[in-house]
């Protein structure tokens, strides 16, 4: 019994070791930083800071529908980027088969960008009035 426990101490003791040292370590950053850290107060401290910008307005200012919409195609056509780039990576392999199944799918994808486009889903700001 103790031949079978000392060899999964031998295997595993850098394991237990890491486990210990994180754990002392973020004991002594909790520890350090009660003990350094600043306890001032006033109004200042209460606000929410952001980029170095005071907030000014309310946190429920509504957006645009054009915004989200924009950011989902871009999201979209980002992904369909990354198939292409792992087509691009294998396209010896895949043949003439891979080549016209990934002319096909670019197809697809001009073809929903133009429909965006004519609808209007793609502009940005409004329309100006004539």
């Amino acid at each position: 019994m103790s031949q079978a426990v000392n060899e999964v101490l031998a295997q595993h003791w850098a394991t237990g070791l890491f486990v210990v040292a994180v754990i002392g370590l973020c004991a002594f950053m909790m520890v350090a930083s009660s003990l350094l850290g600043g306890r001032s107060q006033g109004r200042s401290k209460t606000l929410p800071f952001e980029s170095g910008i005071v907030g000014a307005g309310s946190a429920r200012q509504r957006f645009s529908i054009k915004f989200y919409l924009v950011a989902m195609l871009f999201v979209i056509f980002d992904i369909e980027a990354a198939f292409l780039f792992a087509w691009s990576a294998s396209v010896r392999e895949v043949g003439w088969s891979g080549f016209w199944g990934a002319a096909v799918f670019i197809v697809i994808l001009l073809a929903g960008l133009f429909y965006d486009s004519r609808v209007g889903a793609l502009d940005w700001a409004p329309k100006r009035q004539q």
